[in-house]
């Protein structure tokens, strides 16, 4: 009985033996280090926001009569946006006027009266002084009755209207609010640690979620000199064009500030780095070591007859055929340099031409042996010929 389990595990022992081999292979996917352009930048977001907006508000009392435009229409400075009733302050008006009338005519006489020493200088000057204070109530009337015309006091758009016609508006009610879409505002929070890096009229570019696809150019407009002491941080404020009221205010976007481009960096892609101990590192494709022959004692002692050297003509065996070569992980800690979206760069720890792990990386550890998925057909095998295709 127990040379037939011997027998039985002696027939099985080759076959077991390759499949657990093949099963011990963490399947992963690499990616070759390259040379390549990478800039230097820094990263953040910000809501987008007006340079220019402001509330239009009634200076006088009075009812709405009319309104001239509406939400999303565009107005230019000075334009008529809305009429109140203006029969209170044109009857107003038209008494000063009447008044100040009555007086140049008094002073007129009075004037000549002092001329010919009829009259006071002290009633000379006081008709001087009543005449002077008319012509501001003058003035004042004239200048409620130009409020009832409600102008806009900036170029922009319409972004929001508060009231209807027909209501009675109190001094200082807001009607609209006018917002200028050129240019729009980004406003970055940026660590200290830039504070020597972000320059006024520094390039900049922008993506929004609400516009998926397109890159919006922009420049820094101003950097703020002060760091908070709370966060850490200070204000970066980046000005983008309207172009064409595409971008609004309020929306979210993700600002990109360019600072270096390095031409000929060795790069590879984000998704190979592993933040471990603080330390980041790469798992690098290396060629594993191939295993000691274990030689049996009772082999050693006594070679058997049939270890003598094959015949020259004799066919190879699929046993006697080259083992493919074995591949494993090996964990290797880089210096990183500039970093854009998608790449960083290398200053130490990989040359040119490595192989690095992508896809499996969390799977693997220092001496995994590892089989590359690649999507290209791989080559033959050692010692197996191809079949020619027939014409």
């Amino acid at each position: 009985m127990t040379s037939s389990l011997l027998a039985a595990c002696g027939q099985g022992g080759p076959d077991t033996s390759k499949q657990a081999d093949a099963a011990a292979l963490v399947p992963v996917e690499t990616a070759v280090v390259a040379s390549r352009a990478i800039d230097a930048s820094y990263s953040g977001t910000a809501t987008l926001e007006a340079d220019r907006e402001a509330d239009v508000v009634a200076k006088t009392n009075g009812v709405l009569l009319k309104l001239f435009v509406e939400e999303g229409d565009t107005v230019r400075q000075g334009q008529v946006v809305a009429r109140l009733d203006d029969a209170s302050p044109r009857l107003s008006l038209a008494k000063a006027e009447a008044t100040l009338r009555k007086l140049e005519a008094d002073y007129r006489r009075a004037d000549e009266m002092f001329g010919k020493k009829l009259l006071s200088l002290e009633e000379h000057d006081k008709i001087k002084f009543d005449l002077d204070n008319q012509r501001a109530v003058h003035d004042l009337a004239r200048l409620e009755l130009s409020y009832t015309q409600v102008v806009a006091p900036i170029d922009g758009v319409i972004g929001k209207r508060h009231v209807k016609e027909g209501n009675l508006i109190q001094l200082n009610q807001p009607l609209f609010h006018i917002v200028d879409f050129d240019p729009l505002l980004g406003v970055l929070n940026v660590p200290e640690r830039e504070l020597n890096t972000l320059k006024s009229e520094q390039a900049v570019s922008m993506v929004v979620d609400a516009l998926p696809g397109k890159r919006f150019p922009g420049v820094i407009e101003r950097v703020s000199p002060v760091v908070d002491a709370a966060s850490g941080t200070f204000r970066v404020t980046c000005r983008f064009d309207a172009q064409a009221q595409t971008l609004k205010p309020g929306m979210f976007g993700r600002i990109d500030v360019i600072y270096d481009r390095k031409q000929d960096a060795v790069a590879i892609p984000r998704s190979a780095l592993i933040e471990e101990d603080g330390e980041t590192a790469v798992y690098v494709v290396v060629q594993a070591a191939p295993p000691a022959p274990a030689a049996d004692a009772k082999d050693a002692k006594a070679p058997k007859p049939e270890a003598a050297a094959p015949k020259p003509d004799a066919p190879k065996t699929a046993a006697e055929a080259p083992a493919a070569s074995s591949l494993q992980a090996q964990r290797r800690v880089i210096h990183m340099g500039f970093a854009d979206g998608e790449y960083v760069e290398v200053r130490d720890g990989l040359k040119l031409g490595d192989q690095v792990i992508t896809v499996g990386r969390n799977a693997v550890r220092d001496g995994t042996l590892i089989q590359i998925i690649d999507t290209a057909p791989a080559p033959a095998a050692a010692g197996v010929p191809v079949a020619e295709k027939t014409p």
